[in-house]
């Protein structure tokens, strides 16, 4: 593989991140229960985490990484997730979701492509980052936790 190739597929990542930080800033006002706040928090501080190491591969390959904007598809995002999140914790969540399944499939798809080893492991360290927001988000969903905490 080219490095112009890595460098296209590591920006889009990089900026689907960049994405995901808004999307979630935006919902953190909106989510009030303490236990669920610190993991929301943690997710995007996960996000954080893959902005910095995608950035600092797109450098070691002599490029730039995306400035720390929303690019269209963020600004759709963000809309999207500031008139579900008007319904509290459930719609906040239901946003999240929505951007996570988004980032599951995008990190799912950069998986099957021949990236040097090094950069195959970032993205399988950050597809199972990933996952897991999913996960926690489903079954926050599903038990309901807004419910509980008020």
């Amino acid at each position: 593989m080219e490095d112009r190739d890595i460098l296209k597929e590591l920006k889009s990542l990089c900026q689907l991140d960049i994405d995901a930080v808004h999307a979630y800033n935006e919902s953190l006002r909106h989510i009030d229960a303490p236990d669920v706040k610190k993991q929301i928090e943690s997710f995007r501080g996960d996000h954080e985490r893959h902005i910095n190491e995608l950035s600092e591969s797109i450098r070691k390959l002599g490029d730039e990484p995306p400035k720390f904007s929303k690019d269209f598809r963020g600004y759709v995002l963000d809309a999207f997730t500031k008139v579900r999140s008007l319904t509290g914790i459930e719609g906040a969540l239901k946003a999240l979701r929505s951007g996570e399944n988004m980032t599951n499939k995008r990190y799912g798809e950069a998986r099957n492509i021949d990236f040097p080893a090094l950069t195959k492991e970032l993205i399988e360290k950050n597809f199972r980052d990933e996952q897991r927001h999913l996960k926690y988000i489903e079954q926050a969903i599903d038990s309901r936790v807004w419910e509980k905490a008020a």
